[in-house]
């Protein structure tokens, strides 16, 4: 329903991406006698390449974009998902085709190359975002596509929600059609009962129709599907699976038959590599930096209370796993046991089981809490793989035990040391009963995302507010 990317739009956008990555390239080839005195950089007045590699670079960048499905319409629909693909892409054929010239070509200048990847991938990123804003600001209002939804129940207002968020694509919605006249009461722009589909479409010139009926009334869309065959609208069917599914859906080929998967991994394969790449580097370097702190933290909690420096606990990790999270100990030992006289229940019957004058903490436990320096041994779990350096927190299993359905979704990505709920309140807002930070990460997950929230994560807890 999105039609933003055409075929010949993604035709047109591939041309563009080779033009512009010639065009970097002669700009290189340009710019690298200009160049001012650098490192290891050789004065040169003239740069002269094998006519065949004007030839092969454009086209190797257009396969590699092709073959990482740059030009997907489903994968780019936001800005920031096209221009990680394009980065990831660009990356690709960059370190690739590196390769392949020390294998045949070595005589090439690298700084001609850097220069090139650069400008390349400026240019690639800089179309893209002319492009947004010029459709953006060129859509004019009733010149999109007009969508008519049927069912006018928490399926219908969710498609209609997302109609709304994409507007600036061309989507329009005329309306619901529904048989519950208390939808009309409630507001809604109910245009007719379902009885009347067919008229409805011819008024209101409507374009796109989707059938977005609770599974109670499946039994209609046979009917609805039957009567619009004769009307030129594009008819879409959107499952109720909202109570089933844990975050996103999929459709799948199963030997010709349409299967919907309802455990989808939030991110894909790429986004997976990359988040796990990074938490290896970043992870690995904070360890060994943080080594010779741990080891006077350990003294400190050794010298202030008897027990274990480390403190284990089993904890739930990313699609309900359980593993164990380690801590530096900041309570009094066999504080678990203590739990229950430390729970309390707040006016809304919900269960808070973090207190900020909570008894079983420690003197050298209470500054450790306060800094988040109970947190560093966490690095090792993420060096495991067991957490990311980014993600919502991994919560206790006896309280996911507590959890509604539609909370669970925050398990569909790895469990982080910090994330979107930590730098937005931390213990002032226990994760328990307000997930929809979390919830907000997982459905705008992006590597920027996660270094936004990294960047950020020092300054909150300088201030410790709402550590506890």
């Amino acid at each position: 329903m999105l039609r933003r990317f055409s075929v010949n739009q993604a035709i047109l956008s591939l041309v563009l991406d080779v033009g512009l990555t010639l065009a970097a390239l002669v700009l290189a080839v340009w710019l690298r006698p200009k160049l001012p005195p650098l490192p290891y950089l050789t004065p040169v007045s003239r740069i002269r390449l094998p006519i065949a590699l004007y030839l092969v670079i454009p086209l190797f960048w257009g396969f590699v974009f092709l073959l990482t499905s740059v030009y997907d319409p489903r994968r780019i629909y936001k800005a920031l998902d096209e221009l990680q693909a394009v980065v990831v892409a660009a990356s690709l054929a960059a370190f690739s085709f590196a390769g392949i010239l020390y294998l045949t070509f070595r005589d090439l200048s690298r700084w001609l190359y850097v220069t090139f990847v650069v400008i390349n991938l400026a240019l690639l990123l800089g179309w893209r975002l002319v492009a947004r804003l010029v459709w953006r600001l060129n859509r004019r209002p009733g010149s999109g596509r007009r969508v008519l939804i049927v069912g006018a129940g928490e399926v219908g207002q969710r498609v209609a929600h997302t109609i709304q968020q994409y507007a600036w694509t061309g989507l329009s919605l005329v309306g619901y059609l529904d048989d519950e006249p208390e939808k009309l009461e409630n507001g809604l722009p109910v245009l007719g009962s379902l009885d009347e589909i067919h008229q409805v479409v011819q008024a209101q010139k409507i374009d796109d129709v989707v059938i977005a009926l609770p599974r109670r009334a499946y039994g209609r869309v046979n009917q609805l599907v039957a009567t619009l065959h004769n009307l030129p609208v594009y008819v879409r069917v959107a499952p109720d699976y909202f109570s089933l599914a844990l975050y996103r859906a999929t459709t799948e080929d199963f030997g010709g038959l349409p299967l919907i998967n309802l455990r989808d991994p939030a991110l894909n394969d790429v986004q997976r590599l990359v988040k796990r790449l990074f938490d290896l580097a970043l992870g690995g370097c904070l360890t060994l930096a943080a080594l010779p702190v741990m080891a006077l933290i350990a003294l400190a909690i050794k010298l202030d209370s008897r027990g274990p420096a480390m403190f284990t606990q089993e904890r739930v990790g990313e699609n309900g796993r359980l593993f164990t999270m380690f801590k530096f100990r900041s309570m009094v030992a066999d504080a678990e046991k203590l739990q229950a006289q430390v729970n309390q229940v707040n006016e809304a019957g919900q269960l808070i089981h973090k207190q900020a004058d909570d008894p079983r903490v420690t003197r050298a436990g209470r500054f450790l809490r306060h800094t988040s320096l109970d947190e560093l041994p966490q690095l090792f779990n993420v060096l495991k793989g067991d957490m990311s350096l980014v993600g919502p927190r991994p919560e206790l299993p006896w309280l996911v035990d507590r959890y509604e359905p539609w909370q669970r979704k925050r398990f569909a990505v790895p469990q982080g040391m910090t994330g979107w709920w930590q730098i937005n309140g931390r213990s002032s807002k226990p994760m328990h009963l307000h997930p929809e930070d979390d919830l907000y990460y997982v459905q705008n997950y992006s590597l920027w995302m996660d270094i936004y929230i990294l960047l950020k994560t020092p300054l909150v807890v300088i201030r410790g507010k709402g550590a506890f």
